[in-house]
């Protein structure tokens, strides 16, 4: 696991580190993902069907932090509206637009126990992380990490 629970007063968020940017936001969409399970859900996923395909969203102007936002609210419509839930996916991230080779299961058969309704943008942060840089970790729930890498940063309304 490469993403942890970032602690908020009244939400809930996730900090990912990773070598590179997609990895980054592939973990932020995993931390996603799991924050929402049940621990029967989790435990369970294994075991589900899955499809896959190629979901698409656009980051105008490179804008790849903006564009992290849009994946993530892409992951939540697809999970509420499509039924497709997302467990796994290798990301490519374009001039314009960020592209998921996306691993699915039947919304209908994950238990979850959180709803996220929503991405904010209140403490995101998608950033490189230079060699020697040191990001301070989070009390004893996020540990410190030192570049060179990636991190991703982002708070969801429950």
């Amino acid at each position: 696991m490469s993403w942890w629970i970032l602690p908020t007063t009244a939400d809930i968020g996730v900090r990912a580190f990773s070598s590179d940017a997609a990895g980054a936001m592939r973990e932020a969409a995993l931390g996603l993902q799991s924050v929402q399970l049940s621990e029967a859900g989790a435990a369970s996923l294994n075991s589900k069907v899955r499809s896959t395909g190629i979901w698409v969203v656009q980051a105008p102007g490179g804008d790849i932090e903006r564009g992290m936002v849009r994946m993530l609210e892409e992951i939540l419509y697809r999970g509420s509206v499509e039924n497709q839930w997302l467990v796994d996916a290798a990301i490519k991230i374009d001039a314009n637009q960020i592209s998921l080779q996306a691993v699915w299961v039947d919304s209908d058969e994950v238990e979850r126990e959180v709803e996220v309704k929503a991405i904010t943008l209140h403490e995101l942060v998608l950033r490189e992380i230079q060699s020697g840089e040191i990001i301070v970790g989070v009390d004893l729930d996020i540990p410190t990490f030192e570049g060179p890498g990636w991190m991703a940063q982002v708070v969801f309304d429950i």
